[in-house]
């Protein structure tokens, strides 16, 4: 396998590339991704992009004639997948953290703690307000500060990966609120209830529970419970939150992927959902994001006036009737 070179997405134009955990452009000659509709090689596809690098590299003649490879976005994902494509004994030596690494960031759960330390050591080193990159590498346009994101980061990969330990101060509070988040659901402070028909989680969270900072992927957001918690303690792909009277459902990630390794339920449209709250409702006003969103939401605005069982009837009795509203093996 000819070595290949990193070059910013903006900048491939008409040099052969292969893309990872993205979309192609005009002169990709291979994509490895596991976005919907992505044109990977049927053969070849798996839950994560970083997987499906791992299974190109025994095809090297894949990567004849190309030069580069890129991605549209930064993650943890994307950077598992590039660098394996970069680095493949380095990479391969390390396959099952690098894989580890690409599952915490994109699905919020993980077999090694590292994995997830480091996937939230990464969403810091994009945070402007806590990155200890140049500030310079988080200025001008996304794609600008993509490109420079991979170029500052793929160096400092393999530290992260050997020596995690090394990059506390970037993970360390997020990691604890973690670690309480998944003590509170052991001991029943948090409770999970499981509708398995329905792929239904139903979290119950402790009204005086405040928000604290977390990250997704690597944007940062706020909640009581920390996601990859709850994501690590069901195999649910769609979880219904319960905090006194704000309510919260999500369909999960990988339910917007080409998955592989599970049946995975098709997602409804929540926004039909969200238009019959809004009869029942006598106060707050709900919204949805459309089924095409990367992990779609249906919350009010504001808190609820329907107590927690009557919004859990009409989520479950919705959630057994709704059509599928989302393909992601058809998805262009």
């Amino acid at each position: 396998m000819t070595p290949l070179r990193f070059v910013p997405y903006h900048e491939l134009g008409e040099l052969p590339n292969v893309i990872v955990d993205g979309g192609p452009t005009p002169s990709t000659r291979l994509t490895l991704s596991h976005w919907p509709g992505s044109p990977t090689p049927v053969d070849l596809l798996d839950d994560l992009s970083a997987q499906i690098a791992f299974r190109a590299l025994g095809r090297p003649e894949l990567f004849d004639g190309i030069e580069a490879v890129s991605n549209n976005h930064f993650d943890q994902d994307g950077l598992a997948s590039v660098f394996a494509l970069l680095e493949p004994a380095a990479a391969s030596a390390r396959r099952s953290l690098v894989i580890d690494v690409a599952r915490a960031g994109d699905f919020g759960t993980f077999e090694q703690r590292d994995a997830i330390r480091i996937a939230f050591a990464l969403a810091a080193f994009e945070d402007p307000e806590r990155s200890p990159l140049d500030p310079a590498v988080l200025q001008g346009g996304y794609e600008e500060q993509c490109g420079r994101l991979y170029e500052a980061l793929l160096p400092r990969f393999v530290q992260l990966l050997d020596e995690p330990d090394s990059f506390r101060p970037l993970w360390e509070r997020e990691d604890a609120h973690l670690g309480e988040s998944l003590d509170a659901i052991e001991r029943g402070i948090v409770r999970i209830d499981e509708e398995p028909d329905i792929d239904l989680a139903v979290v119950t969270v402790p009204d005086d529970w405040a928000e604290r900072m977390t990250t997704r992927f690597t944007v940062g957001r706020t909640d009581a419970v920390h996601p990859a918690a709850i994501n690590q303690s069901t195999g649910c792909l769609r979880l219904l939150q319960v905090r006194g009277r704000q309510y919260r459902l999500e369909c999960r990630y990988e339910t917007w992927v080409m998955f592989r390794s599970r049946r995975v339920q098709p997602r409804p449209d929540l926004r039909v959902l969200a238009a019959r709250l809004d009869e029942l409702e006598g106060g707050a006003r709900w919204r949805a994001d459309p089924p095409g969103a990367l992990t779609p939401v249906l919350r009010p605005d504001g808190d609820s006036t329907l107590a927690p069982g009557e919004f859990r009837s009409e989520v479950e009795a919705f959630l057994r009737s709704a059509p599928a509203a989302w393909d992601p093996y058809a998805a262009s």
